[in-house]
């Protein structure tokens, strides 16, 4: 029989040995603590279901109050784990989850289970519970016992903790701008407003003094510090940048007000800098930026959108950035692609401090052109520990920038240029260009662009494209979620574009296309677009995983050669998996469109019965065919609002909802048109695909398909035509839509009888009479 003491001795030891404990950073109770919100949460904790918990160590760190580490020990290995995890007196992981439960109320706690084998000989398992949630992860894959160094650098870097910080940080920018906006300072200065407080702050003598100070003389002197700090670092433009910061001096409210600029500055410290420090590369201001510009919708108005951080670390991944990288960023914004980047540099220098100086005064080169962008590009990167003077004012065209730009020798590209408005606004595939020719040969460019500018196939987006390839490789081009920059309040559908800096695209060469459009992100109240079911991890490593090896995923990736003229995007060319098409689609397809039966008065009741039993899939196999080969498509026609009447039957428009019935027109409103149908299949401008057994008209976002083989009329067999072809919705989007030549190309998969190798309309009338609700068809 094991000693459980002995086990304890382990912990006790690896404490006191520890260089925190060493340092009076840490302190470590044995079964209970002073700590008055620990004993209280503990109260109700008991192993045996009743009374008092009593954790063998409790151990915090003095200088971050919200964390705390819970031990929880067993004297042997049969002891160290339960299948249930519910055993709490008897095994050592279930006795900590248990604790952890209870001190997650008011801190974030990782908790230790220890068991011994032998005298040096434990297993070890590790769990981190966020505060306010209630599950506990495992975190650090090794079973030992770590430094208390590596288990704060651990919890500090855990991707759930980041998400909670995060969205911590996103509900305060909304508190922030709502009390910016009562103070009137206008969205265009908040962010660097924010920015000087926190240059200012990084001053000590700034630090401590500046609660002491009357409004004006605070004002005055949070100036000098911004400008003493800055001219440390970037000489050239500090005249410019002070100019932007001079407001901070003559608003009134902000200098004249007794305790406006003291608590604000206090407030920032607290609620901002804290994220700063623990998440030193994190472009943290651009959230701020783009949660101050999006009520104003100014950044729409400039055709300027914010990287969101997950896609600019994603950038640098694609280019595999590391310490030898050379990274110019040619629309650099507030930075958020160079922030990424130094990080990775930096965490590649693994502590080389020579090499680390070389990264920050080399190796990172910027090019912003709105002047107070760039005042909060120079503030941000000087926050995130640089703020060299490879940061360079005015446009990325500019010859005389360009040929400083050169003389770094970039072989890394990034951007995201601004987004065409007028029609006199360079196209994005010009800044494309301009940055290409900026590179090393063989260097990675890589942009996120408007979906449109990959697929123009004549006039001056042509002869882009044309430019492109005729001197630089297109590698990949990926396939980006609708609402990327839903947090900016821009709706643009874009996708990540790949090139090889200086070498000709070969026509055999293979390009990737990936549909990278679900990337785990949604979208919840009052925090804008978040990964918050934690996601976002895994699905980059599928993305990535996938790119690396060239993998051609059914319904996620292909590998294709194309030419200048050739659509530039992944739905061109991917295929479908029909394979994953269950039963449940058919039926959903039979119950709303039964269900809009009812709606429309076209049947009395409906009856949940099918008419039939299942078919038999004996001699069916599946087959692909060409839609163009299959029917006839017509397109309809525009009615304007003006031009229409009220009336009974159905106009079709582009929806989603209400199998497109928008409106019931009079039907002398197109009786010249001729584009009345009725038994009909429609796809709009979107894919929205449905089968419409009734009269109807349809406006110029509708497709209509008449099938040369009138079968295809009989409502259940249109049901079953109508569900595959509701697939191809994966090829659509926005910034791709529907249009005659592209849906003249698709190819669908239909059921066929192999004995005959003729379509088997038979056996799919047969399937969805089979389905329920099919008796009220």
């Amino acid at each position: 029989m094991g000693n459980e003491r002995l086990t304890e001795e382990i912990i006790r030891t690896h404490i006191k040995t520890d260089t925190l404990f060493l340092d009076n950073k840490l302190i470590y109770e044995e079964q209970s603590s002073k700590n008055i919100r620990i004993d209280k949460l503990l109260k109700n904790a008991s192993k045996f279901g009743l009374g008092r918990g009593f954790p063998e160590f409790i151990i915090q760190y003095t200088e971050i109050p919200n964390f705390i580490i819970v031990v929880e020990c067993k004297a042997e290995i049969k002891q160290h784990e339960s299948p249930n995890k519910n055993q709490y007196k008897d095994f050592a992981v279930d006795g900590v989850l248990l604790y952890t439960s209870f001190l997650s109320k008011e801190y974030d706690v990782l908790a230790i289970a220890i068991s011994r084998k032998e005298k040096t000989q434990c297993r070890i398992s590790h769990f981190l519970q966020l505060k306010g949630t209630d599950q506990a992860h495992p975190i650090f894959q090794d079973e030992k016992l770590l430094s208390f160094d590596c288990y704060l650098e651990g919890y500090q870097k855990d991707e759930k903790k980041f998400n909670q910080d995060f969205q911590e940080l996103l509900k305060y920018s909304k508190e922030l701008n709502d009390k910016l906006h009562s103070l009137q300072v206008v969205e265009a200065k908040r962010s660097l407003l924010i920015s000087g407080v926190l240059i200012a702050l990084s001053d000590k003598a700034f630090e401590t003094s500046y609660q002491y100070h009357s409004p004006k003389i605070l004002a005055e002197n949070l100036l000098q510090t911004i400008k003493h700090k800055l001219s440390s670092v970037q000489t050239l433009y500090i005249e410019a940048i002070m100019s932007a910061y001079s407001f901070i001096k003559t608003h009134t409210l902000l200098s004249s007000q007794e305790n406006v600029l003291r608590d604000l500055l206090y407030e920032i410290d607290i609620k901002i800098n804290s994220f700063i420090r623990t998440y030193q590369y994190f472009d943290t201001l651009g959230q701020f930026y783009i949660e101050f510009l999006r009520y104003a919708n100014n950044d729409k108005k400039l055709g300027i959108v914010l990287t969101p951080p997950h896609i600019t670390e994603l950038f640098c991944e694609i280019a595999n950035v590391n310490k030898e990288s050379i990274v110019l960023d040619t629309c650099t914004g507030t930075g958020g692609f160079l922030i990424s980047a130094m990080k990775r540099m930096l965490v590649d220098a693994a502590g080389d401090r020579e090499k680390e100086r070389a990264i920050k005064a080399t190796q990172i080169i910027g090019i912003e052109l709105n002047p107070d962008i760039f005042s909060l590009l120079c503030s941000n990167m000087y926050i995130h520990g640089d703020g060299r003077s490879n940061l360079i004012q005015g446009s990325c065209f500019d010859p005389s920038i360009l040929s400083k730009v050169t003389q770094f020798n970039p072989n890394v590209g990034f951007l995201n240029p601004p987004y065409k408005v007028a029609k006199t606004d360079k196209d994005e595939l010009e800044f494309i260009l301009n940055t290409l020719n900026l590179l090393e040969k063989g260097a990675y460019c890589i942009a996120i662009v408007p979906t449109s500018c990959m697929l123009y196939d004549q006039g001056y987006g042509l002869d882009l494209k044309q430019q492109i390839l005729k001197n630089h490789t297109l590698d990949a081009v990926f396939t980006m979620s609708n609402e990327l920059f839903y947090n900016s309040e821009a709706a643009v559908s874009t996708c990540v574009v790949v090139f090889k800096a200086k070498e000709k695209h070969r026509d055999d060469y293979k390009t990737y296309f990936g549909l990278w459009n679900e990337d785990g992100f949604v979208k919840i109240k009052n925090l804008g677009r978040i990964d918050y079911f934690n996601k976002w991890s895994s699905v980059k490593n599928f993305w990535m995983t996938h790119y690396i090896n060239r993998d051609e995923v059914i319904g996620h990736s292909v590998k294709r050669s194309v030419s200048a003229k050739d659509e530039w995007v992944v739905e061109a060319y991917v295929k479908i998996n029909y394979s994953n098409l269950a039963q449940s689609v058919f039926e959903t397809t039979v119950r709303d469109y039964v269900g809009n039966l009812f709606c429309l008065k076209k049947i009395e009741e409906i009856k949940k019965e099918p008419l039939k039993q299942s078919p038999s899939l004996i001699n069916i196999e599946f087959q692909e065919f060409k839609l163009i080969d299959l029917a006839t498509i017509f397109k309809g026609e525009r009615l304007t609002k003006t031009a229409r009447t009220a009336g009974e039957i159905p106009l079709l428009t582009s929806s989603s909802l209400n199998n497109g019935i928008s409106s019931f027109i009079n039907e002398e409103d197109f009786k010249e048109t001729k584009k009345k149908f009725e038994n009909k299949i429609t796809v709009d401008m979107l894919a929205n695909t449905y089968f419409h057994g009734y009269p109807y008209y349809s406006d110029d976002n509708i497709h209509t398909l008449v099938f040369n083989d009138n079968r295809a009329e009989n409502p259940f067999i249109a049901l079953y035509v109508s569900t595959i072809l509701k697939k191809i919705k994966l090829r659509y989007t926005y910034g791709r839509q529907v249009r005659l030549k592209r849906l003249k190309e698709e190819v669908i998969q239909l059921p066929v009888d192999s004995t005959t190798n003729e379509i088997a309309w038979d056996y799919m009338e047969h399937f969805i009479q089979s389905l329920p609700f099919s008796a009220s068809i």
